[in-house]
């Protein structure tokens, strides 16, 4: 078995690779580097049976891949590049040769994946950092599970102008219901939870919009979407408005948050 370990800013994923197949996907909070990829390696053998002996190579990506030894319990160990890892995993779960791959974690990565073929486009600093940080200091809550069920009984009409708020026709291809401006029509009577839901919907049309143009900017019109933010509930129907704007569509597959992981124990075939 091939081991992928992706050791992000706030969490450290491991996955299993035999042959074709994903085996125990895990995550575990980081702490430091060294500490969060030994605890995971020792969870994921642990929880799934094996010894050391069982393992061929770990394969180690992620901003903490560097604080790593050479070897992992003298077990054949490589660093592989992240944009190669999250180019390869959203690859992979897609099915897609020819794709734009996003990276939804604190911040935000654009790659494009051609084939063998994987270049960093760009990204945007907007990300799960912005939605914790703008909520810490607007709500007072910095715990996403939080964000995430507090936003769940939120109002976008008492925190975004829309279309329809400023024009009494479609321009262009937008319709009445297109956001003209994030923020742009905070009422006074907006809750927690409205505030909360504009937030998210503020991150996820920014990384949308930015992901799409990429895409047209490359000829490319299918953008596969990973990382931990992408999993959120409210992004789903986000991304699905901006389909029909831009001419794209998004694919969120399972085990998303997993993919740079995942990338990583594919790079050691």
């Amino acid at each position: 078995m091939i081991i992928g370990i992706d050791i992000g800013g706030s969490t450290t994923k491991i996955v299993g690779f035999d042959g074709r197949q994903i085996v125990s996907p895990m995550m575990v909070r980081a702490g430091d580097p060294k500490t969060s990829a030994y605890g995971a390696f020792g969870r994921f053998l642990l929880e799934n049976g094996l010894e050391l002996c069982n393992i061929e190579k770990i394969m180690v990506t992620g901003v903490g891949s560097s604080f790593l030894p050479e070897t992992i319990y003298q077990i054949e160990t490589h660093k592989v590049d992240e944009i190669t890892a999250v180019g390869r995993g959203g690859q992979y779960l897609s099915g897609l040769d020819k794709t734009v791959v996003v990276s939804m974690g604190t911040g935000t990565a654009v790659i494009g994946v051609e084939g063998e073929n994987i270049a960093h486009i760009g990204g945007t600093g907007v990300g799960g950092g912005t939605i914790i940080g703008i909520c810490d200091k607007l709500l007072g809550v910095r715990s996403i599970e939080h964000i995430i069920e507090l936003a769940r009984q939120g109002d976008l009409r008492k925190i975004d102008l829309t279309i329809g708020d400023i024009s009494s026709e479609d321009i262009s291809n937008m319709t009445g219901a297109i956001t003209a401006s994030n923020f742009g029509k905070v009422s006074d009577l907006a809750s927690p939870a409205d505030l909360a839901l504009g937030v998210l919907n503020m991150v996820f049309q920014t990384i949308g919009i930015v992901a799409a143009l990429a895409g047209r900017s490359r000829g490319m019109d299918r953008i596969v979407l990973t990382g931990n933010v992408a999993r959120i509930p409210q992004a789903a129907p986000v991304f699905r408005a901006i389909e029909g704007l831009y001419g794209v569509v998004f694919h969120i597959p399972d085990n998303a948050d997993f993919a740079t992981a995942i990338g990583a124990a594919i790079s050691g075939k």
